[in-house]
């Protein structure tokens, strides 16, 4: 792929789990921020810029800065912000949710090919899932007995 998308493919909205992704940020926070959805169906928006030196001060005071930096990321890296940041019209938001500048082209490209890699490797895993797995792998010793087992058996039989 070396040209973003052209076409708007439908509006990004949050699921139950984006939901609780920025409820797991809002948690962290002396107040919660207007960029993160609130309810499924709220639309999911690209964060501006340097935003994370904006929220990093509404920090609490006994929370470490690793946890709101792994919640964040957890947001920020799943498939439907991904697929936010994709669209031709994103706009980048504020700390509110207002629209502050476009994504560049270069920044919607890198999202939409993060999305082939996403869904190239949730293909490959359930494809994995639904293969058989492999025969066990007998040593010698094991095939020998094995074999001497079914000629007893014969024997016995006759």
């Amino acid at each position: 792929m070396e040209e973003p998308w052209t076409t708007n493919r439908e509006p990004i909205v949050a699921t139950e789990l984006d939901v609780k992704k920025a409820t797991a940020i809002n948690t962290l926070l002396l107040h919660p921020i207007g960029i993160l959805p609130a309810k499924a169906g709220d639309p999911i928006r690209p964060f501006a810029l340097g935003l994370w030196n904006e929220i990093r001060p509404l920090l609490k005071p006994d929370v470490p800065v690793m946890s709101l930096r792994r919640s964040t990321s957890a947001f920020l890296h799943s498939k439907r912000y991904y697929h936010a940041c994709a669209q031709p019209d994103s706009m980048r938001h504020d700390l509110a949710g207002n629209p502050v500048e476009p994504l560049s082209a270069e920044d919607r490209l890198a999202a939409q090919q993060r999305l082939i890699t996403l869904r190239q490797t949730q293909a490959k895993a359930t494809a994995q899932r639904e293969e058989p797995p492999p025969p066990p792998v007998l040593s010698k010793a094991e095939l020998i007995r094995a074999s001497l087992l079914g000629r007893r058996s014969d024997r016995a039989a006759r």
